[in-house]
């Protein structure tokens, strides 16, 4: 249960985001709370361990911003996008591709990932805010703070942040509630979304097995199965040792692998973004979590709030724009584990970092710093620390710039 209640804002947050990419909100809702069940129940089965799958942060601003978005991707192309990425994941789980290609990336590029994602989401979560609003003269600037919407977010800002640093278990669901709360006390909850509207599974039907391989050809639809094949496999690979290490069972790593990659599967399957394991898998184990029992019962609380669908619409942005801030705070600590003295491993992390929200793309933004590495460990004379994969996914970014320029 605390796992559950550590994690199920990931239903809202998950659904708003999705709703960005063109996917109905109860619909986008519905597909994130069937996709962290069967994520769980998989985990639980096969893995035997308390790690908890739900769509995840980061992972679900890829698909929405970046494949959906700057690529021109519809939202089915992009399911079918998760679809074949999944497959993939589950081809490197099953084989010993997982190990060659974790060794083959250099750790400096996928903690650069990670920071620029948290960036990137914090940036998001400050337009979803009207903290920040576009700008003709400089791109963005500062928001209306006299605007209620404003005002609410920052209030709901302040209370998630304080609940975060007390570590108050289940903090970020409490920040959600609260902030629903301050909105409907300042007029901003629509009345016809609310408790009275019926659960449905119509607009859910609409998006399930809803993939679309018409692009299947373009190097733009394989592009982007490529980076989120990377981002999600080297995001799972770290967290499921970790966590497998937390419970001191190392022998589990692999079928937790496993049952993550068949997870990512049934993601573009179920209509959501890539399943991952969840950093807050760590508060289960802390609980006392230590079996695939903690995911199953997590999962089938996940299957229950089906029914509380009418309330959870109800839950604006001023609500869930806090989280998206806080989330990327959370992500930025990365940075500590680049080798900033190294020129030639930190400039490239910084061209991650740097491009991602500023090109408001995670695939251009990993493009720079992947090109860039091995041209400043060529002009260093320092080839060797550059692995064959390595030129090779440097060549298939640099292909997509030039044809996306042609």
């Amino acid at each position: 249960m605390v796992s559950f209640f550590t994690i199920v804002y990931i239903v809202v947050v998950n659904g708003a985001i999705l709703a960005d990419a063109g996917i109905p909100i109860e619909a986008g809702i519905i597909a994130t709370i069937l996709t962290s069940f069967a994520g769980c129940i998989l985990m639980g089965f096969i893995g035997n361990t308390p790690i908890i799958l739900v769509p995840g942060m980061g992972v679900n601003a890829l698909f929405t911003y970046t494949i959906c978005g700057s690529m021109g991707l519809s939202w089915q192309e992009g399911l079918a996008v998760v679809f074949i990425s999944g497959i993939l994941f589950a081809i490197v789980a099953f084989t010993k591709l997982s190990g060659i290609i974790s060794a083959s990336i250099p750790n400096s590029l996928k903690e650069a990932i990670t920071v620029g994602i948290g960036i990137f989401l914090t940036f998001i979560g400050l337009q979803k805010g009207g903290i920040v609003t576009g700008s003709d003269t400089t791109f963005v600037k500062l928001g209306d703070f006299t605007d209620p919407h404003v005002i609410v977010t920052l209030i709901t800002l302040l209370i998630t942040i304080t609940l975060f640093a007390r570590n108050i278990p289940g903090n970020f669901l409490i920040s959600i509630l609260l902030g629903t709360a301050i909105a409907a006390g300042f007029g901003l909850i629509n009345s016809t979304q609310g408790p009275a509207s019926a659960f449905s599974m119509g607009s859910y039907f609409e998006i399930f097995g809803a993939m679309s391989f018409e692009k299947i050809a373009d190097l733009a639809f394989w592009t982007a199965t490529f980076s989120l094949t990377m981002v999600i496999v080297f995001e799972n690979i770290g967290l499921v040792h970790g966590h497998v290490n937390m419970i001191n069972r190392p022998d589990r790593y692999i079928g937790s692998l496993r049952a993550n990659a068949i997870s990512a599967i049934t993601a573009g399957l179920f209509g959501t973004s890539p399943t991952v394991s969840t950093v807050e898998t760590a508060a289960g184990i802390s609980a006392g979590g230590r079996t695939g029992l903690t995911a199953i019962t997590t999962g089938l609380l996940f299957l229950s709030s089906l029914f509380f669908l009418p309330y959870i619409k109800m839950i604006p942005d001023s609500a869930i724009a806090p989280i998206l801030i806080l989330i990327g705070g959370l992500m930025i600590q990365n940075i500590q584990n680049i080798d900033l003295k190294d020129f030639t491993e930190s400039f490239p992390a910084f061209l991650i970092i740097a491009l991602i929200p500023l090109t408001y793309s995670i695939v251009d933004g990993m493009a720079f710093g992947f090109i860039a590495y091995p041209i400043l460990k060529l002009v260093m004379k320092r080839t060797r620390e550059v692995a064959l994969p390595l030129y090779v996914i440097a060549l298939l970014f640099l292909a997509n710039f030039i044809t996306h320029t042609i």
